[in-house]
């Protein structure tokens, strides 16, 4: 497993087979960047990564100009891992790991974010209350987009909270972008 671009490119992560974690490929993260490229732009914004695993797509965020990444898992085991490729990569300052449950972490927090990654397992049982909790906590900027990776079984209707921007399928995994929905001007 590597960064894909940026300023880290080629670097490899660390990978832990034991850990039971699913990374998102390289296949999936590209095209995830590729169309926040002409979408959102990623210098200097504020990433979370919930489910963060290797911590695959905030290193790849802050390889392409993102200012802090913050990496949220509820296995102390994964939080080691993230915190040995943060260390490899020499990417401290910009990283920050917090070791809890993903859920709670949306619950609590008051930060507000530009872009929020969210990569649980497939069988995460509150898997389909992720998008609402974000929106109705307004964790994420206007502007900015929450992205999940989830199975084919999986599907997302949209709500008076937020509305699906893309969609990409990759086999039996869907990535889903969310934003808020556009307020009208008066």
């Amino acid at each position: 497993m590597r960064v894909i671009s940026g300023y880290l490119k080629n670097r490899q992560l660390k990978s832990a087979h034991k850990l039971n974690i699913r990374p998102a490929t390289d296949r999936v993260k590209e095209t995830i960047f590729n169309v926040l490229q002409t979408r959102l732009d990623l210098e200097g914004v504020k990433v979370l990564d919930l489910f963060a695993g290797t911590g695959s797509l905030g290193i790849e965020a802050i390889s392409r100009a993102a200012l802090k990444v913050i990496f949220v898992d509820n296995s102390p085991k994964v939080c080691k891992l993230i915190k040995e490729n943060i260390k490899i990569l020499e990417i401290e300052q910009s990283s920050e790991i917090i070791c809890t449950d993903a859920i709670k972490f949306i619950e609590h927090t008051s930060e507000k974010f530009d872009l929020i990654f969210a990569d649980p397992p497939y069988e995460y049982t509150h898997l389909q209350e992720i998008p609402t909790k974000i929106f109705f906590n307004n964790i994420l900027e206007p502007k900015g987009y929450l992205i999940i990776e989830h199975s084919r079984k999986t599907t997302f209707e949209p709500t008076n909270l937020y509305k699906i921007a893309v969609q990409k399928e990759f086999g039996n995994t869907i990535v889903t972008f969310f934003q808020h929905h556009k307020k009208e001007l008066k």
